[in-house]
């Protein structure tokens, strides 16, 4: 997989899945009306500043709450690339790897605006703004394998082919 850059958004402790995509807009399936109102509650204009490869750096507990599957889905609509957060909610970081969006449990020094690069492959993050490189556990191959394939499903359908 390839590295993943982009401009951080930083986000506080404890983001839950209503904060991320609240409940009134769960009408929808359509993941482009979900990325309109990703993360509405913390800042009402991230939807249209938020751009394609984009980083959300989080604190503890991020993506606490109900197991909404659309949270993940809106985060990665909206152009995000990778989370980082000190910690996840269980359910949010399963939702996220089988929807193929990298999640990535690290505390990291970033400021809002910094240009990170993030390897996956090699467990390395380095901020390019400040020039500090933070080490992570490498993702395995099968946890590479789903995210390269764009999630759980995804890779089921190629490997059912391949059989």
């Amino acid at each position: 997989m390839d590295s993943m850059k982009g401009k951080v958004w930083t986000f506080r402790d404890c983001i839950d899945t209503d904060v991320i995509i609240a409940g009134r807009y769960l009408r929808t399936f359509n993941p482009e009306d979900l990325a309109a109102h990703v993360m509405e509650a913390e800042d009402p204009e991230f939807s249209s500043k938020v751009g394609k490869g984009d980083i959300i750096v989080g604190g503890w507990n991020f993506g606490c709450g109900s197991s909404r599957e659309q949270a993940p889905v809106a985060i990665k609509t909206a152009g995000v690339s990778v989370v980082i957060a000190k910690s996840f909610a269980r359910i949010f970081y399963r939702n996220a790897i089988n929807i193929g969006l990298p999640v990535i449990t690290a505390d990291i020094e970033v400021d809002e605006g910094d240009i990170l690069e993030v390897n996956i492959e090699d467990g390395i993050i380095i901020n390019e703004t400040t020039k500090k490189t933070f080490k992570i556990k490498p993702f395995d191959a099968e946890m590479l394998d789903i995210l390269e394939n764009g999630g759980l499903v995804n890779q089921y359908l190629k490997n059912k082919k391949e059989v």
